[in-house]
């Protein structure tokens, strides 16, 4: 007996919390970003060294034991690694937006350029 789920094709399901797309075009994020998702993935491995190493070393000044201490830096790496990961984050949205902005004005000024440009030649 098959198993009719293998059959149909998979449909794409939308993320929750986003809005549709206008006309289809895929609305601006972090992750389609060509660069932020390598600064994300950066910034969270520095951030789980960071807090690991940190977290051992001071861990290891009070005179806590091997085990304790490993544990500890584990916890730590992880703090700052979601730590990182969200000031990533934040920081990309703002950069994704204001690179949004900048388009959009360049665009509206090349578009006054050419009108200008028209009206000139029909003068």
């Amino acid at each position: 007996m098959a198993d009719s789920r293998k059959d149909k094709p998979a449909k794409a399901k939308p993320k929750k919390g986003s809005p549709p797309a206008p006309g289809g075009e895929p609305l601006p994020s972090v992750a389609a970003h060509p660069r932020a998702g390598g600064q994300v993935a950066r910034a969270k491995a520095w951030g789980g060294l960071g807090g690991f190493a940190l977290t051992a070393y001071l861990s290891y000044g009070a005179g806590v034991p091997i085990p304790s201490l490993l544990l500890r830096a584990i916890a730590g790496g992880i703090v700052g690694w979601v730590v990182l990961w969200a000031v990533a984050v934040t920081v990309w949205r703002h950069l994704v937006i204001a690179e949004l902005r900048a388009a959009r004005v360049a665009r509206r000024a090349e578009a006054e350029r050419r009108a200008a440009a028209a009206a000139q030649a029909r003068s």
